[in-house]
């Protein structure tokens, strides 16, 4: 569990095939004991197991393992050498939750429209996948690329959102283009709720 709050960027160091699978090693400024075997970790959105982890250069390195779903699903299958990602570990107790509850399970793949910067923020145009739309309300709480962040307009199957100088400057949004994909994770609440009126 997750709250869409970014606590580092890392770098994809290097992508090496496993079969159907891929191992990802990503490196970012932490402490190494910060990191351990088995742990949770959101890398832009989708929620991974650390395979194995350790330190080199001043840097801590981890990696994970990309199944065939996460690398159908999500942006992980555009990975390069030197992919940045936002990074967040999983909710330990006692944790504040600042954002709202993410999952680290994503829904589906949006893709930005366009850009509108201005007072140090950037608006963002955002395309749902059409089955996704239902999920997305204004004032609602949404999940792109591990980011918790407000829906501020819906038209049909897109959305706005508004960010910040401070999570311009956090996260790798300031670095998204026009045409670019991002992970989206609707909010829990919203899926759980249009589950309850359809067995209504």
């Amino acid at each position: 569990m997750f709250t869409g709050l970014i606590t580092a960027l890392g770098t994809v160091e290097n992508i090496a095939p496993r079969g159907e699978r891929r191992r990802a090693r990503i490196v970012y400024a932490a402490p190494a004991d910060e990191m351990t075997v088995g742990a949770s970790i959101a890398c832009s959105g989708p929620c991974l197991t650390v395979a194995a982890c350790g330190a080199a250069a001043g840097k801590t390195w981890f990696e994970v393992d990309l199944g065939a779903e996460t690398l159908a699903r999500t942006t992980a299958r555009h990975w390069r050498a030197g992919t940045r990602l936002n990074l967040e570990r999983s909710l330990r107790t006692g944790d504040e939750l600042g954002g709202h509850i993410v999952t680290g399970h994503i829904d589906g793949v949006a893709k930005i429209l366009g850009i509108d910067a201005f007072d140090g923020m950037k608006r963002f145009a955002i395309e749902a996948p059409p089955h996704l739309c239902r999920f997305i309300a204004v004032k609602g709480s949404v999940s792109l690329d591990g980011t918790s962040l407000t829906v501020n307009e819906v038209k049909a199957d897109r959305f706005s959102i508004l960010l910040i100088p401070h999570t311009l400057a956090a996260t790798t949004w300031d670095e998204r283009r026009v045409g670019d994909e991002v992970n989206l994770e609707v909010d829990l609440m919203a899926r759980y709720a249009a589950r309850l009126l359809e067995l209504d």
